[in-house]
C-alpha cells in the first residue's frame, strides 16, 4: 500500500537550535496516528515543515508521492488554538468559508452552496446556532469546533491537528475524537499532536514517538510501551501506572 505521507531524513532548526535531526517515517492511509513527545521534541513543528509554514535544513518531504505545494488542497490543517487571533472581527460561518476558499477563489463572493456547506460543517459540530457568534464570543472548546469545521468543510485526504484536545470540556473532547474516528472510517488520514498518554491506547490506532527524532512509530499496540515511552520522555512516567509495565 502507497504511503500517504513520506517523511526522509527531515531536519529543521530555530534559529541556530536543532529541533528536527534526521526524522523518518512513512504514514498509510486510513490511520489515526498520535504524535507524542515531551515540550520541545519538535511535534509542532514537524506539522509546520510539512505543511512548509517553516523551512527545513536537509531531508525531503511528500505527501501522495508529490509535494505539499502541489496537493494542498488534499490536506487540512487545524493550528494549536493559541496561535489563533480570535479577536478578529469575524463570525463562526465565515471562519468555516475560509476552509473553501480552494473552491471558491480568492477575490470571489462565495455562493448560496458554499454558505449551506460550511453551515453543514458547524451543524456536525454542534453549533449551527452558533454561526453569527463572533469567534471572540464563544468558549475554547467551541473555537475549537470551529477550526475544525473548517478543515472538515474541505474535504481533505490528510489531516494535521496540532493540540485539538489541549484545554477542551468533555463534550468537545467527545465530539473531536468521534469526528476524527468517522474521517478514520472514511479512509481518510489523520495525525495527531497530543498531550495525554493516558488516552493514547484508547483513541489512536498508530503513534509516532519523537524527541528531535523518531523514538518509534507505528501500531499503537506494538511501539507504545514502557521501554518506548521512557527513551522518549527520559525517564520513568510513574503516574502512568502499570498498563505500560
Amino acid at each position: 500500500m502507497d504511503s500517504v505521507l513520506n517523511v526522509d531524513s527531515l531536519t529543521a532548526s530555530y534559529r541556530k537550535n536543532k529541533v528536527l535531526n534526521h526524522v523518518n517515517f512513512k504514514v498509510q492511509p486510513g490511520t489515526l496516528t498520535a504524535i507524542v513527545g515531551p515540550n520541545g521534541a519538535g511535534k509542532s513543528t514537524l506539522l509546520k515543515v510539512i505543511l512548509e509554514l517553516h523551512p527545513r535544513l536537509s531531508g525531503t518531504v511528500s505527501c501522495f508521492g508529490s509535494t505539499y505545494a502541489q496537493v494542498k488542497s488534499r490536506i487540512g490543517y487545524v493550528p494549536q488554538r493559541g496561535t489563533v487571533d480570535w479577536d478578529f472581527p469575524t463570525n463562526a460561518l465565515d471562519v468555516v468559508m475560509m476552509g473553501l476558499y480552494g473552491r471558491i477563489g480568492w477575490l470571489k463572493w462565495p455562493k448560496r452552496e458554499h454558505r449551506e456547506l460550511a453551515m453543514s460543517a458547524l451543524e456536525e459540530m454542534g453549533l449551527g446556532s452558533y454561526a453569527d457568534r463572533q469567534i471572540s464570543q464563544l468558549s475554547g472548546g467551541q473555537q475549537q469546533r470551529v477550526f475544525l469545521a473548517r478543515a472538515l468543510v474541505q474535504d481533505a485526504d490528510l489531516y494535521f491537528l496540532d493540540e485539538p484536545l489541549a484545554g477542551v470540556d468533555a463534550a468537545t473532547e467527545k465530539v473531536i475524537m468521534d469526528t476524527l474516528n468517522t474521517l478514520k472510517s472514511k479512509g481518510r488520514t489523520v495525525m495527531v499532536v497530543h498531550h495525554d498518554l493516558q488516552t493514547v491506547e484508547e483513541y489512536f490506532d498508530h503513534v509516532l514517538m519523537l524527541n528531535r527524532t523518531v523514538i518509534a512509530h507505528g501500531a499503537t499496540a506494538e511501539v507504545f510501551n514502557q521501554a518506548n515511552i521512557t527513551r522518549t520522555y527520559g525517564g520513568s512516567l510513574r503516574w502512568m501506572g502499570d498498563r505500560l509495565g
